[in-house]
């Protein structure tokens, strides 16, 4: 919701700002300045990118007017699966979990949670760490190296679509500038004809100058940092489950486990202690 705002915040202060000083609205529609800066910005971004990359940043640029990815109803739901998960191994040994990691579909603990066995990239990385911890005797600070460098595969993957969105905000001004050279190339054709005609081209020039720096500084390079801060708060679900499964090893119970695990997250969609609690008892 704040994304809107801002985007309305920018246009009508910009064109505002620009009607109050006696400008023309009309002045500034220029679409073929337009088609320049646009269409060499997005040549030069899947120039520069993956084809993987590239269909992650348009998928996130949907995603960001959507909000976050997790709620706090899903890190409710992450929470309690994990302390059942970790519940049943303390009672009944880690090898009672090889049935439900390797065949999460099928499992009755992962069919209570139809959105996290839906996620693709979360279920994957409960159920590696989860087989790691069924196979082997696995001590915490032999496991805890290979989780971080998970993490930081995923977070690397997680932040490409705001890298190469920076990227591209980084060369809007340039791109801004090579209309306003085209334009003023035009420009000097139209010297010696109609007065009027050569003003309109010099103004369709600076109005590619200004596109180029609007776009790059008030729309792109802003929607870059969103997705940044997005990817950001959606990657501590998996610093939870990080948490939790290292604190089991190291011999905590499974609710003393799972406090560490609800310590790490976000204020705004942290569960409350009690919330957890009540949550667990309607569980069982």
């Amino acid at each position: 919701m704040l994304i809107f705002v801002g985007i309305l915040v920018v246009i009508a202060s910009v064109l505002g700002g620009f009607v109050a000083s006696h400008g023309k609205i009309g002045a500034l529609w220029q679409p073929f300045e337009l088609v320049i800066i646009g269409g060499a910005a997005f040549g030069a971004f899947m120039m520069s990118n993956p084809p993987k990359v590239v269909k992650a940043t348009l998928l996130s640029l949907v995603s960001v007017f959507k909000g976050v990815r997790y709620k706090s109803s899903d890190y409710l739901d992450v929470l309690t699966l994990m302390y059942e998960l970790l519940n049943k191994a303390r009672r009944e040994g880690f090898i009672s979990l090889e049935s439900h990691v390797d065949a999460p579909a099928s499992s009755d603990v992962f069919n209570k949670y139809p959105k996290i066995l839906a996620d693709h990239h979360l279920m994957d990385f409960i159920t590696d760490c989860l087989r790691l911890m069924v196979g082997s005797n696995i001590e915490p600070h032999e496991l805890e190296p290979l989780l971080e460098l998970e993490l930081e595969k995923h977070h690397h993957e997680m932040m490409a679509p705001a890298h190469a969105l920076t990227k591209v905000a980084d060369g809007l001004p340039g791109f801004g500038i090579v209309a306003a050279v085209l334009g003023i190339i035009t420009t000097m054709g139209s010297i010696g004809g109609d007065i009027a005609l050569v003003g309109a081209h010099v103004a369709a020039a600076l109005v590619g100058t200004f596109l180029g720096i609007l776009l790059a500084y008030g729309f792109v390079g802003p929607l870059a940092a969103s997705i940044e801060a997005q990817a950001e708060q959606d990657a501590r679900i998996y610093e939870s489950v990080k948490t939790a499964l290292l604190a089991c090893l190291r011999g905590y119970n499974p609710k003393v486990a799972l406090e560490f695990a609800r310590k790490t997250l976000p204020s705004n969609v942290r569960p409350q202690f009690a919330e957890f609690e009540n949550h667990l008892k309607g569980t069982k």
